[in-house]
């Protein structure tokens, strides 16, 4: 049985940071590619980084590109989102994904979700 489990999530002030972790079990880890979604109230979940097999390659949304960084361990079967500079409008459910696919950048393309963790940034 397939698990991602997200943890990390909080409240924090615009301009902190936080760092999401996924842990996956029931998968062989390092065969997926991993990604980051969010989706918050009343909006489609929607994309914010991607890395593939090996951690060689990553995408990002536009709206998050130089703000956060998606690494992995696949010793540890972990996906990581390291977020700094968080702005009201990052405020969202955060959801960790897997896929086969190469890029994944669409809902799609993903074969298993976590829970998700919630993030809210103040003002």
């Amino acid at each position: 049985q397939v698990q991602l489990v997200e943890s990390g999530g909080g409240l924090v002030q615009t301009g902190g940071s936080l760092r999401l972790s996924c842990a996956a079990s029931g998968l062989t880890f390092s065969s997926y590619v991993m990604g980051w979604f969010r989706q918050a109230p009343g909006k489609e979940r929607e994309f914010v980084a991607g890395i593939n097999w090996s951690g060689g390659s990553t995408d990002y949304a536009d709206s998050v590109k130089g703000r956060f960084t998606i690494s992995r361990d696949n010793a540890k079967n972990t996906v990581y989102l390291q977020m700094n500079s968080l702005e009201p409008e990052d405020t969202a459910v955060y959801y960790c994904a897997a896929s086969f696919r190469w890029p994944a950048m669409s809902v799609r393309n993903y074969n298993y979700w976590g829970q998700g963790t919630q993030v809210t940034v103040s003002s």
